[in-house]
């Protein structure tokens, strides 16, 4: 069956979006899925095929388009959510689909949310969290810039969304990455790191407060522009020549009140800039205990999260 246009009509809102899990010999397909994988080859007879990877959150199955091959390419990339039509059989006792129709997935169908992994926790537990730990900040010039952050409803959402890293990425070698690596990170992490620097405030009262919390509720939020979600959560153009750092860094600069004086906004740029180290920051020193404060409960809370992730927390790794 030949189809003349790229777009394929949405499956009607009331019916349940197919699942890669409960396909079976036979099934027609219809639905929205990640396109993770995409070739195009060539059979013995000399025509080309493609064959695709289709992935959602319950598993992945491969995919093969034999007819209109080099036309069908033409409207999905990898890396984007697409919509499929075919029928699932059997090759080789591995169960794929012979595609009949494959577009980009257009409209509400397009929301990466239903294939991307997603915190566990409750966001809106987690965004009062924010908002109340946001309030325990009350030197004028950094409570402003607080309220003028998380009043900017754009950025807002992106913090909810954000993750703190690529799925996959980390390891033993760089056990200070690869942790919340799932929408939502970002804000787990953040609340996690300012509740520590509340915590540790009340063991250390020499540590200015107001600094170092607002410095813990800050010091990622370039990981707003540092990803982009589609099939997969990948690293944006953005993120790879500047970094989240620097990028946090214009955030706070666009969002600067009058209020803020010229020697703290240093002070929390400074802290900003050390979290990940002194080595990771061109060899600068720290030069505040809330520097320092900061980098190790950053530290604590990725490596811990991180050894959960990669289910070496209780097996003493």
């Amino acid at each position: 069956m030949a189809f003349a246009t790229s777009a394929i009509p949405a499956t009607p809102a009331s019916e349940q979006p197919q699942t890669i899990a409960t396909l079976r010999h036979g099934d027609e397909v219809d639905g929205v899925f990640a396109c993770t994988r995409k070739e195009r080859q060539i059979a013995r007879t000399g025509s080309s095929y493609l064959t695709i990877e289709l992935r959602d959150r319950t598993g992945a199955i491969l995919a093969r388009a034999f007819r209109g091959a080099d036309v069908l390419a033409g409207r999905f990339e990898r890396g984007e959510l697409v919509r499929v039509r075919g029928r699932v059989e059997r090759f080789r006792e591995a169960l794929q689909v012979e595609v009949e129709a494959i577009a980009r997935a257009e409209g509400e169908d397009a929301d990466p949310a239903r294939f991307l992994p997603v915190a566990y926790r409750d966001l809106d537990e987690l965004e009062g969290f924010l908002e109340h730990l946001a309030r325990e900040v009350y030197d004028p010039g950094l409570k402003a810039l607080l309220e003028r952050l998380l009043g900017d409803q754009p950025l807002r959402a992106e913090i909810r969304r954000a993750p703190c890293s690529v799925p996959g990425s980390g390891g033993a070698a760089r056990p200070s990455v690869g942790h919340h690596a799932y929408l939502g990170g970002l804000l787990e992490h953040t609340v996690a790191v300012a509740t520590m620097a509340l915590e540790l405030c009340t063991l250390h009262p020499r540590l200015d407060r107001d600094l170092l919390l607002s410095a813990a509720i800050v010091h990622d939020l370039g990981k707003t522009r540092e990803f982009s979600y589609g099939a997969e959560i990948e690293r944006s153009r953005e993120g790879r020549l500047l970094g989240h750092v620097e990028l946090g860094l214009r955030l706070i600069a666009g969002h600067l009140p009058p209020a803020l004086e010229h020697e703290c906004r240093l002070a929390l740029e400074h802290c900003v800039i050390l979290h990940h180290g002194a080595e990771a920051a061109a060899g600068q020193r720290f030069a505040s205990a809330e520097a320092l404060a900061l980098h190790r409960l950053n530290a604590l809370d990725a490596q811990v999260k991180g050894a959960f992730e990669r289910g070496a927390a209780g097996s003493g790794a």
